[in-house]
């Protein structure tokens, strides 16, 4: 199983870097010169099946990544929104945290987003990874999208083998970014 290591953003620069948001706990290792990275694309996207890592740094926080094939800004743009994934063999070092409180994203995207008694806010659509804190994207019944800390206070519960979480959001968050 290969599990999501970043998620490109927006261009950075002329040459071709873009910025990523890091999901893994080593950016240096995972970004090192060289490595191959499958990427998960929108079909007829053009992104390529593999990206190869020419350039990687820290920068002010936020990684950014040149690659052998985006040799601009123009085709560092077709990249925004792909997703990087673990090459074959690599997935031994990003174990899910068992019991705790780290998972992938692909393990929480699908489950329903319940509040305590039950009732159904929506459906876990995506994780922003931020510089303070994760939140998690939310699909509310009516097809809007709403954002949600993803922190204990407000997600009390994460119960992948019932696929659910249970959120506590306060008044009014929700209808805040919908």
């Amino acid at each position: 199983m290969t599990h999501v290591v970043a998620r490109i953003g927006k261009p950075h620069g002329i040459k071709g870097e873009v910025t990523v948001q890091a999901h893994t706990d080593d950016p240096a290792g995972r970004f090192a010169v060289g490595t191959v990275l499958p990427t998960r694309a929108a079909a007829g996207s053009g992104v390529p099946l593999a990206l190869t890592i020419s350039s990687a740094r820290d920068h002010n926080g936020v990684w950014l990544l040149g690659f052998e094939e985006i040799p601009d800004r123009t085709g560092a743009e077709g990249l925004r929104g792909t997703r990087l994934l673990t090459p074959e063999g690599g997935e031994e070092l990003l174990e899910p945290d068992e019991g705790g409180d780290a998972w992938y994203e692909e393990q929480l995207v699908g489950l329903a987003a319940v509040r305590a008694d039950g009732s159904v806010v929506g459906t876990v659509s995506g994780l922003d990874i931020g510089p303070g804190q994760d939140r998690l994207v939310l699909t509310l019944p009516d097809g809007r999208t709403a954002y949600l800390p993803f922190v204990a206070a407000l997600v009390p519960e994460v119960d992948l083998a019932g696929g659910r979480i249970v959120v506590a959001p306060p008044e009014g968050l929700l209808e805040l970014d919908a």
